[in-house]
């Protein structure tokens, strides 16, 4: 890891970067975001760049150095550019509504799963006829976008033999071949 924290972080047009005491705070066209730097790491921004040094050499400083460095660049990408998680509804009778903020999953049990999403996380939904619906969300913040799109999945996972379930896309399945007669 530590060789990825020596790397400096590239500050793109639009973004600003402020330090105080342990806390960064990165601000740009689509939204703000904060972190808190762990002990032993130092932050500066130099030339339009964000540098990271680590007060020693010890196992702890080298994981946190590049940790962090990979947190505050996918904070300043995010802010400018955003993140995207796509997932995938495979399974007859699946099916997926969104109405503003609340997402409607209909996933083969009694009743749809209705979800309110956080308000930093925008929502789309895909139905062509002949394919799998699609769930899009869209963020500024990588770690939310992540973990709304892993609790989608985690109502229905992927099945190993018939591949149904809610997967992301590009997702590649191991599957398992079904009993023999």
């Amino acid at each position: 890891m530590s060789r990825i924290g020596k790397n400096p972080v590239s500050i793109a047009q639009g973004v600003d970067v402020s330090i105080k005491d342990n806390t960064v705070t990165v601000k740009g066209k689509l939204g703000e975001l904060t972190q808190t730097i762990s002990d032993g790491i130092t932050v500066k921004v130099e030339d339009a760049q964000v540098v990271l040094e680590r007060a020693s050499e010890s196992k702890d400083h080298k994981a946190q150095h590049g940790l962090m460095r990979a947190l505050i660049n996918n904070m300043i990408e995010g802010v400018s550019k955003g993140w995207t998680k796509e997932l995938e509804l495979v399974g007859v009778g699946y099916r997926a509504s969104n109405q503003g903020q609340k997402l409607d999953l209909a996933l083969g049990f009694s009743h749809n799963i209705v979800l309110e999403l956080a308000p930093e996380v925008k929502v789309e939904t895909v139905s062509e006829k002949g394919k799998n619906p699609i769930v899009k969300l869209t963020s500024f913040d990588k770690q939310l976008v992540g973990q709304v799109a892993a609790k989608i999945r985690g109502f229905r996972r992927p099945e190993p033999y018939k591949g149904k379930g809610v997967k992301f896309v590009g997702e590649v399945l191991r599957r398992k071949a079904g009993k023999s007669a």
